[in-house]
């Protein structure tokens, strides 16, 4: 017996996105497919365009709390055994519910499955390959290289480990995978390419950088105990880029990375690793000397 397949879309003010979102769920050809649209309420085009898909799909629109409470709202509105979430700025690729499904069926094992995605532009023009790695656990904590509307997961995962944490506004795909992982689910990677991520200006990733560092450290230090090196180190380029210093003056900057990333360090983890130390240490010592070079060289 095929795999039921149920598709969750959360939804605020992207009414000029939100019909591509639809018709490429719809378009894929899924027999006994569910599909939910929660709204939170917008404001724009968005409810003209979810009413000409009443046949098709349910909606609803209402205030919420943000993404997550969306997002678990249709995982409680739906029952498929295998589950995608599309933002309703992201496309599938055709073939890819097909593709999960297939895959799932011949491993019963896998617990969750993410595939390759494009970056793609506000008229669906692919950027880039998103970045997407083999699975290991031990690097998920470092990168998160699962691309979030290329990722689908089986009904027995929320049963288990629960659904979305509705506090976060900016990592909760990222937290969740890592609670999967670090709980004992099995991930596996199809090499096939099943979705599109949207990535302009006005997302909230891009407009608020350092939140979302801020937000991804205090999620480490919850699921891990700690913060890793690398995300800290994020961080610090984070800060610096929304102060807009220049990375021409390469000493200048070396010296400010090195300073926030051991300031972060002791803000999170309360000490610095002897790794941040020396790639500090490092950092500072070879730069120093190129620009002493630079200056008797003139």
């Amino acid at each position: 017996m095929t795999l039921s397949v149920c598709v969750v879309t959360p939804s605020f003010n992207q009414g000029r996105f939100i019909a591509r979102t639809i018709e490429s769920v719809l378009s894929q050809g899924a027999a006994d497919l569910e599909y939910v649209v929660c709204d939170g309420g917008s404001t724009d085009e968005t409810i003209d365009t979810l009413k000409r898909y009443d046949s098709r799909l349910r909606w609803i629109s209402e205030r919420d709390k943000g993404q997550a409470e969306a997002v678990n709202k249709g995982l409680r509105a739906t029952s498929g055994e295998v589950i995608g979430w599309l933002n309703s700025d992201d496309v599938y690729y055709p073939g890819a519910i097909q593709a999960v499904v297939k895959f799932f069926e011949s491993h019963p094992d896998v617990d969750v499955l993410y595939g390759d995605g494009y970056h793609i532009d506000e008229h669906d023009h692919r950027i880039e390959l998103y970045y997407t790695e083999p699975w290991n656990v031990e690097r998920l904590k470092d990168v998160c290289f699962l691309c979030q509307p290329a990722v689908f997961f089986r009904r027995r995962v929320i049963d288990r480990f629960g659904a979305l944490d509705e506090r976060l506004q900016y990592c909760l795909d990222y937290e969740y995978w890592l609670r999967l992982a670090l709980g004992g689910a099995k991930f596996a990677y199809l090499h096939e390419v099943l979705a599109g991520s949207r990535l302009y200006a006005e997302t909230k990733t891009l407009g608020a950088r350092v939140k979302v560092h801020q937000e991804i450290n205090e999620m480490m230090l919850v699921c891990l105990d700690r913060v890793p090196d690398r995300w800290l180190f994020n961080y610090a380029h984070a800060v610096l880029d929304e102060r807009e210093m220049s990375r021409e003056k390469r000493f200048r900057f070396v010296l400010a990375v090195s300073a926030l990333s051991l300031y972060a360090s002791l803000r999170w983890n309360k000490r610095i690793s002897w790794n941040m130390f020396q790639t500090t240490a490092r950092w500072v010592s070879e730069n120093a000397q190129t620009t002493i070079r630079e200056v008797l060289g003139k």
